[in-house]
């Protein structure tokens, strides 16, 4: 009897013990097999279920803008005011909504490469009025021509044609002006061949992003979709700030950090953005990137919106503005397991600097430079519930249950062999 009562007490703490192994192979083994699952489906290539949605997405992505209004143009003009502006939006469009094209893969460094045609749709229900709504704002052309033609002569022929065409250094616009083009009177009396159409997105529909270079995932299923270079330069960084749950889903944050947007004192890498030594203070200013290199040599700079995490200098000349860390970052929600972004806030602030010319006279009140800014964008993007529904039970929900069993096996398979064996241990002093 004894002898029965002790085998089994043994029997059960073997039972035990080979619970707990199975629950501590199943930790490293039951990883790697889910690992192999998952990166067979989400590297970026055909035939896989990521691949099938990166080409078009399924996810709905919107861009909304938010115009500065400018309250006070005459006093700006005749006085070198600073310049007060009021913010209206959101006024939103649905975005990249077309499927990639020109897709190739690169087999040596694992990477796609692909452009993103561009197309906007106006959405009514998420605006704030309409694309005929009309704002006060920088006239374009008047400002950047003294920056893009510095000869004086070149600049008193200029100053003829803005005269001629009643132009100023501000101009009222529609919605649909401001952002897609528009005939500029002043631009339309020279009389040599030049774009006559102005717009801050200029053009945009039937035309494409890109080239986009990302990594496919191949070798390293964390890299999937980051983009690597884009028009082959280095495209921005981010680093991450928190883990965050997205509809039952983990994922990590980056941020834009505003070491991006510092100057090259504090961030050697943005010594290509300085180009204009007194608007920077000879390179110390921060929190605006000159990009007119990218735009034509046209006075175009970006920063975040309401110029968050700008120098004083860059603000003071405008009035109006709220800078605010929540609304106005950048962040992308990475899920770590596959890589794929799944939320993102992609926030940038169009600004156009303006200078005194004394041979133009829509500029030559002026006394100080402005970086004035135009209009911000807030283009965002998250996985659909039914998206995310799939996600967590083929991706998540997997990896939850088998955490799940190897805990409980572990678990239950230490409890036991410790409860037989002290059993045992105990029955045989007795």
């Amino acid at each position: 009897m004894g002898c029965d009562r002790n085998c089994g007490l043994i029997a059960g703490a073997v039972i035990g013990a080979v619970l707990a192994v199975l629950g501590g192979i199943l930790m490293p083994v039951g990883d790697m097999l889910v690992a192999k699952t998952i990166k067979k489906e989400v590297v970026l290539e055909e035939g896989t279920i990521a691949y099938k949605n990166w080409v078009k997405t399924g996810t709905e992505v919107y861009r909304q803008f938010w115009i500065f209004d400018v309250q006070n143009p005459q006093e700006v003009v005749v006085n070198s005011s600073n310049i007060k502006v009021k913010q209206r939006g959101p006024y939103t469009y649905r975005v990249r909504f077309l499927a990639k094209e020109n897709i190739t893969q690169d087999p040596e460094d694992n990477t796609v490469s692909f452009v993103q045609p561009n197309a906007a749709i106006f959405e009514p229900s998420l605006s704030v009025g309409t694309e005929n709504d009309t704002f006060t704002v920088l006239n374009l052309a008047v400002a950047a021509a003294p920056h893009i033609y510095q000869n004086a002569f070149v600049q008193v022929v200029l100053n003829s044609l803005i005269k001629k065409s009643k132009s100023s250094m501000f101009q009222t616009r529609t919605l649909k002006e401001l952002l897609w083009g528009y005939t500029d009177p002043f631009l339309s009396l020279v009389p040599y061949p030049i774009s006559t159409t102005v717009g801050v997105f200029f053009p945009y529909n039937n035309t494409a992003d890109g080239v986009y270079k990302v990594f496919n995932g191949k070798d390293n299923i964390s890299n999937v979709a980051i983009i690597d270079t884009y028009k082959g330069k280095r495209s921005i960084y981010a680093v991450f700030e928190s883990e965050v749950d997205l509809k039952g889903i983990p994922v990590y944050r980056f941020i834009l950090p505003a070491k991006a947007f510092a100057s090259p004192v504090q961030n050697p890498d943005n010594h290509c953005f300085c180009t204009e030594k007194i608007i920077s203070n000879n390179c110390t200013s921060y929190g605006v990137l000159d990009v007119g290199k990218c735009k034509g040599g046209k006075p175009v700079y970006i920063s975040l919106p309401h110029f968050l995490h700008a120098s004083p200098d860059i603000s003071e000349p405008i009035e109006g503005l709220s800078p605010n860390e929540e609304e106005h970052r950048t962040y992308l929600d990475v899920e770590p397991i596959t890589g794929f972004t799944l939320q993102f806030a992609k926030r940038l602030q169009v600004n156009i600097l303006v200078k005194p010319a004394k041979k133009i006279e829509a500029l030559k009140g002026l006394k100080k430079n402005y970086i004035v800014p135009i209009l911000w964008l807030n283009e965002t993007g998250t996985i659909g519930d039914e998206k995310a529904e799939m996600f967590r039970s083929k991706v998540t929900g997997k990896i939850k249950l088998l955490g799940l069993v190897e805990i409980v096996l572990l678990s239950v398979g230490v409890v036991m062999f410790v409860a037989f064996m002290i059993s045992y241990c105990a029955c045989r002093s007795k």
